[in-house]
């Protein structure tokens, strides 16, 4: 639930959902069940063909800004993911996206 204390607590969501591959971490963070399932950083898909910089970008910019929003836990030494302690604020939103899947573009997330 957003705080009601945090104006800006929307517009955070919005921007960690505007790029494709903050969405898709946060995606498979949602269909994992509970707040303590992990899942391995592995699992975070591309259609990128550079795998460089896919990976640069996903652990330079990404996993950081979700894990700085507390969306996610960016575990660096198991190199896994699980749901951190402010996703309740974010689910709301990714549950309405995968409930819609058949209204959004083709490529979502």
């Amino acid at each position: 639930m957003i705080r009601n204390d945090d104006p800006e607590a929307l517009d955070r969501m919005f921007d960690a959902l505007s790029h494709p591959l903050r969405r898709r971490v946060l995606m498979l963070a949602y269909r994992n069940a509970t707040r303590d399932d992990q899942f391995p950083v592995e699992e975070i898909e591309t259609e990128n063909d550079d795998v460089e910089q896919f990976a640069n970008e996903l652990y330079h910019i990404h996993l950081p800004k979700l894990d700085d929003e507390e969306y996610i836990e960016w575990d660096r030494d198991s190199n896994s993911i699980r749901r951190g302690p402010a996703f309740d604020d974010v689910e709301p939103l990714l549950r309405l996206m995968d409930d819609n899947q058949d209204e959004l573009p083709e490529e979502w997330p």
